[in-house]
């Protein structure tokens, strides 16, 4: 559907801790655990926040290892040092989800 967004990461220790964090600040994210996968959906808007990576991994988190991980996505990318955001819409600016 147009007006959902997904991201789709491997299933691995890295990537634990961005699933957790995207859970955290996307309430309305659905998240489905697949073979080898991790499919999170979200209607409209889906950030991914550098710092509340950084908490759920105890370490310095860089946006751009969220590269690393990804398998697949949909939705218009707004990105910067301290988020990942997909949107559908013309406003995709935040870090503040």
């Amino acid at each position: 559907m147009a007006d959902k967004v997904f991201l789709i990461l491997q299933d691995n220790e890295e990537a634990r801790p961005i699933v957790e964090a995207i859970e955290q600040d996307n309430q309305q994210a659905h998240i489905e655990h697949l073979p080898g996968m991790v499919r999170i959906e979200s209607p409209g808007r889906l950030t991914v926040n550098r710092l509340t990576v950084s908490e759920k991994s105890g370490r310095d988190w860089d946006i751009q290892e969220l590269q690393l991980n990804l398998v697949s996505l949909s939705g218009n990318i707004d990105e910067d040092d301290d988020y990942f955001t997909l949107a559908w819409s013309g406003t995709t600016n935040s870090g503040d989800e």
